[in-house]
């Protein structure tokens, strides 16, 4: 029996979570947030909204609660810490959106679980701009009939989502999906700096490859989105996902030495990168106005 959710909590309404929950509300959904910030509360001014003063009488108030936190010490914080999960009513379905390891997504699941809750690891990529455009991917690890349920609230600011297994398979996919992106970066920027060397034109550069086979989300990425304020902040958490990918990659069995170390270069290079592009494509910029 198919089961629709019409009560969705929502805390997290940063620069990615703010513009999921306005996705929620604009789709009719009856939309519950809290925030630690008053301030934050204008990521869903434009939509219908209910604020709570506790993030327990969230829990108590609705049937699925999505959470785009820092990491896992602050999913912790709001569970128990915070009350939340002493809130809810049975069945009541919780969803982080955040990253982070695998093997505690499992043991997250397992604690939910023991509340009368159920748990689902949901990870997205596609950053702010990709809650935005309502073009996210949503990774998702636990059970079909939670995923069934909750898929239409994913489907709102997501233009794929995917049930990969059980608890922990999401968080896993994720950070596969991670280091694949910042090994890519590391690509992009070396590839970058030797253009810049020999004098080539890299904006255009990143234009017309992006468009060819050469392309990739990463040099697209640094030719938009990244400019250099935003890497100094984005190059610190790609260092975080590489090591919660190798640490994961260990748990497994694997060895990620080889991936880990390029990733790692390729956080390390993102802010210099990122610099480069904007130096050049400010000289054609000047160059332009001078012909």
């Amino acid at each position: 029996m198919k089961v629709t959710i019409e009560k969705i909590g929502f805390i997290g309404l940063g620069d990615q979570g703010g513009p999921m929950a306005e996705a929620i509300g604009e789709h009719g959904f009856e939309l519950h947030v809290w925030a630690r910030r008053p301030a934050s509360l204008a990521a869903v001014e434009k939509v219908p909204h209910t604020v709570h003063d506790t993030v327990a009488d969230l829990g108590a108030s609705v049937r699925m609660i999505g959470l785009c936190l820092r990491d896992d010490a602050d999913l912790w914080d709001v569970l128990d810490g915070q009350g939340l999960l002493a809130a809810v009513a049975p069945g009541t379905i919780i969803v982080n959106h955040g990253t982070g390891d695998p093997t505690e997504a499992v043991r997250i699941a397992e604690h939910v679980a023991r509340a009368g809750g159920i748990y689902l690891d949901a990870p997205v990529s596609g950053g702010s701009p990709g809650a935005r455009a309502r073009t996210l991917t949503t990774f998702t690890g636990g059970s079909r009939d939670a995923f069934e349920a909750a898929r239409p609230v994913f489907a709102t600011f997501s233009d794929t989502v995917k049930l990969m297994g059980p608890a922990g398979a999401g968080q896993f996919t994720k950070l596969f999906n991670n280091a694949l992106t910042i090994t890519n970066m590391k690509n992009a920027e070396d590839v970058l700096g030797l253009a810049a060397q020999v004098g080539l034109d890299v904006p255009a550069l990143i234009d017309v490859v992006s468009a060819s086979s050469g392309g990739s989300a990463a040099l697209r990425a640094l030719g938009g989105d990244i400019t250099p304020e935003l890497a100094e902040h984005v190059h610190t958490l790609m260092h975080k996902d590489m090591h919660h990918f190798a640490d994961a990659v260990r748990a497994g069995g694997g060895d990620p030495s080889e991936v880990l170390e390029r990733g790692l270069a390729g956080a390390a290079g993102l802010v210099e990168a990122a610099r480069l592009v904007a130096r050049t494509r400010k000289d054609a910029t000047a160059q332009g106005s001078d012909q």
